[in-house]
């Protein structure tokens, strides 16, 4: 048996100011750094053997400041896996080595791009457009912003890089963090919930609490 834990990333600076960030890449506020260290002593007891994050910065904040609040005693360490670092990165001590929680980054896991909205605070863009359109482009599976990705183009690839990664690690029996974004991790626990599009529209993962799955002859349980 093996756990998964989903985390969406702690509050970030325009989570704060209401505004659509998408792949606007902002950090952390003080909040979320806190909401970060928080959900790290939740699951301080669990084993993790690796962990997964976006390409932002929020989530990879969000990954390292929980897991250094982790018992097992291992250092979360980014893995870099092309470009010079790959090598300049590397830890000759096997010692070391053994001692770490490798992190991968990938994009498949970014938020949902919001396209023409990003930057635009949500209070005035619902004035602008109306609530029901703003709604829509928020809320709905397949109804896009303007340039933007719908929930169900974000599902296209985040499930299928989950199945071909992070799958056949939890199969491995390797406990996983995925740290990641409200909507990227709406469309994985749509495929691990059995949801329906309907279902998944009344999914709300809040910052920075942690869902933990147990993985067991080919089944999710949360």
């Amino acid at each position: 048996m093996s756990k998964l834990v989903l985390l969406r990333h702690g509050e970030s600076v325009w989570n704060k100011k209401n505004v659509f960030t998408g792949w606007v890449d902002v950090p952390l506020s003080l909040q979320g750094i806190e909401e970060a260290k928080q959900a790290g002593i939740k699951i301080a007891n669990l084993n993790f053997d690796l962990a997964y994050s976006s390409l932002q910065i929020r989530a990879i904040e969000t990954a390292m400041i929980t897991l250094t609040q982790n018992k097992q005693g291992k250092t979360p360490v980014i893995i870099h896996q092309k470009g010079k670092m790959q090598f300049w990165s590397k830890i000759y001590s096997e010692e070391m080595q053994k001692q770490i929680i490798p992190v991968y980054r990938y994009w498949q896991l970014n938020e949902r791009y919001y396209g023409e909205l990003q930057g635009h605070n949500k209070a005035k863009t619902a004035e602008k457009f109306g609530k029901v359109q703003v709604q829509q482009w928020r809320r709905s599976y397949d109804v896009s912003p303007p340039e933007g990705e719908c929930l169900k183009q974000t599902a296209e690839r985040t499930i299928p890089f989950f199945k071909e990664n992070i799958f056949k690690q939890l199969q491995l029996g390797k406990n996983i963090l995925i740290a990641a974004h409200g909507n990227s991790l709406r469309s994985i626990v749509m495929f691990l919930d059995k949801l329906d599009k309907k279902e998944v529209l009344e999914l709300e993962i809040k910052t920075g609490k942690p869902l933990i799955y147990e993985f067991k002859n080919g089944k999710f349980v949360r």
